[in-house]
């Protein structure tokens, strides 16, 4: 509509009432041309998302020395929650064993995922989180595994803070490994909205609707992500609301 509105805009000040009517018809023109350009953009986006995220989860997994077979159970549930058809399936199983093989070029690969999905910053971040998933399966995050993902993030035009957000996340919204406090759930809860425990009331309720607005799955889709990643999303959202779940407890607010 901003376009359309523009271009009319345009056509007002050059040709008038004519020039109005010139304007909303060259203005819709390129807002089809442009939804056109994104939503070819998603699909090339989404499918080079498979190819890499399954070659990077392979090299993931394997660089605390083994892959286990929580990881392995992992990456194929991940078949179903994409929707993969059988084709997608085969080509994700040997991208796996592809990212797992000696000689895997991580950087290049990550490299041509984050080229074709420039600029959409919730598919890139989705991409580390189905990353992070993975190794966390097996209850632990190896150091060398959390450097990997740091390594991922950088390449991916992402940060270190958004590695350690995604990990504080994965930890506020789980069940809960034997041993995990109260307390460190909550810190976990903090730093999964990027903030501190002395952050005011006001704050946390700003940073929770911020977190929510840009990870919202319809509104995601309404700007053309792909319906197969729709279920990432909600889980995205669903861990954001039980972090501030977390502290509006033990805050005792609503």
């Amino acid at each position: 509509m901003l376009i359309i509105a523009l271009f009319v805009l345009i056509g007002l000040a050059i040709g008038g009432a004519r020039g109005v009517i010139i304007g909303a018809l060259l203005g819709y023109a390129v807002q089809l041309f442009v939804r056109h350009t994104m939503i070819k953009g998603l699909t090339a986006a989404q499918s080079q998302f498979i190819e890499s995220a399954f070659a990077v989860m392979g090299a993931l997994c394997k660089a605390d020395g083994r892959v286990t077979r929580d990881e392995i159970a992992l990456a194929e549930t991940m078949f179903d929650r994409l929707h993969l058809s059988e084709a997608q399936r085969t080509a994700a199983k040997a991208a796996f064993m592809r990212g797992k093989a000696p000689g895997f070029d991580l950087d290049a690969e990550v490299t041509r995922f984050a080229r074709t999905a420039r600029g959409y910053r919730p598919v890139l971040v989705m991409f580390l989180q189905m990353l992070l998933a993975a190794v966390a399966a097996d209850g632990n995050v190896h150091p060398a595994e959390h450097q990997m993902l740091v390594r991922v993030a950088r390449l991916l035009g992402l940060s270190e803070f958004d590695v350690a957000q995604l990990e504080a996340l994965l930890r506020a919204s789980a069940a809960g490994p034997s041993g995990a406090t109260r307390q460190s759930k909550l810190d976990d809860a903090y730093a999964a909205l990027g903030l501190t425990p002395s952050a005011t009331d006001g704050q946390v309720k700003q940073a929770y609707r911020r977190l929510m607005s840009q990870n919202h799955p319809d509104k995601l889709a309404s700007k053309g992500m792909p319906e197969s990643m729709r279920e990432l999303a909600e889980e995205r959202s669903r861990e954001i609301s039980t972090a501030y779940a977390l502290i509006k407890e033990a805050r005792g607010f609503t």
